[in-house]
């Protein structure tokens, strides 16, 4: 008898990539949704699932051949925990860039507090969104009795969908030893694209006050800030060299940090696009965040 049921929401005429992993896998019945909202796609396999485990991929992510042997025996260790996540790991055969994109968010430098996403962490009984998303996401299926995805929210509705489980009363986990291995955007534009768009939905998933509880969010805009000013300074000739300080900082921060990561995923070449993705990482994102909060306030500013 199937013990878990693999959701994966699809566009209309997404291309599928992880169906020949999910075949290796013991006790998966997997559910293929279409629809143009990834929500809606998700809640419609909820709907469908009979099992008693449901997880959540994209079409995109490939299963580690353990992938299903370690979420069941997790579960049996750890009865108390309903929703359980693992680590979304560079997949061998994307190109050098995508393979980069990875390093990045993996590292401290561009991923901060959630780079556990993207790399083996440890083991974690009381986790949230920071850790988790919903490319290797399971929950046991009385979790949908409380909680569903947002249907108004994307990209973001998986923090979300995590949020609000903790709010419910339910308990998070992260192992890394549930792993998956997910397709990186394999362009500057398609990453760009990507976290402008996380940006985007920080606002509109949470108050400003719930964000500013977790500062990380906000530093990229705070730092898109000070770069315009600069910016600013220089064209009125009031620029003080001493106001160049940070700047300065945060190259060398970013060359210390290609450094290092392009050394510890023993992948030289990656250097040069390290240098350039880690400020792609964080003005795209400052820029979505500071665009949807402006929105966000001039909306409720003409509403009253």
């Amino acid at each position: 008898m199937k013990k878990i049921t693999i959701v994966i929401p699809m566009s209309p005429e997404g291309k599928i990539d992880t169906l020949e992993s999910t075949k290796k896998q013991k006790n998966v019945k997997v559910i293929v949704v279409r629809g143009l909202n990834p929500s809606r796609n998700r809640n419609i396999g909820i709907e469908k699932a009979e099992t008693e485990f449901i997880a959540f991929i994209n079409g995109h992510t490939i299963l580690s051949e353990n992938w299903s042997m370690e979420l069941e025996e997790f579960f049996k260790e750890h009865p108390e925990i309903d929703i359980v996540g693992g680590p979304q790991l560079n997949y061998e055969g994307d190109n050098m860039f995508a393979k980069a994109t990875g390093y990045a968010l993996g590292s401290v430098f561009g991923g901060g507090n959630i780079n556990k996403r993207y790399k083996k962490g440890k083991l974690d009984l009381n986790a949230d969104e920071t850790s988790l998303t919903s490319a290797n996401l399971i929950c046991r299926k009385r979790v949908f009795q409380k909680v569903k995805f947002d249907e108004k929210i994307y990209p973001g509705e998986d923090p979300k969908f995590i949020n609000d489980a903790i709010k419910s009363g339910f308990r998070i986990a992260y192992s890394p030893y549930i792993i998956v291995y997910n397709r990186r955007r394999g362009s500057f534009f398609r990453l760009i694209k990507q976290i402008y768009n996380y940006g985007v939905t920080r606002p509109e998933k949470e108050r400003f006050t719930e964000t500013l509880k977790m500062p990380f969010f906000i530093i990229p805009s705070l730092f898109l800030i000070y770069l315009i000013l600069i910016v600013f300074l220089t064209i009125i000739d009031e620029l003080n060299l001493l106001i160049l300080i940070p700047a300065i900082f945060y190259l060398l921060l970013n060359f210390y940090f290609s450094f290092i990561n392009c050394i510890k995923s023993k992948d030289i070449a990656s250097f040069f696009l390290l240098l350039l993705i880690y400020p792609t990482i964080h003005l795209g994102y400052g820029l979505g965040f500071l665009v949807s909060t402006i929105k966000s306030n001039l909306k409720g500013y003409i509403r009253e």
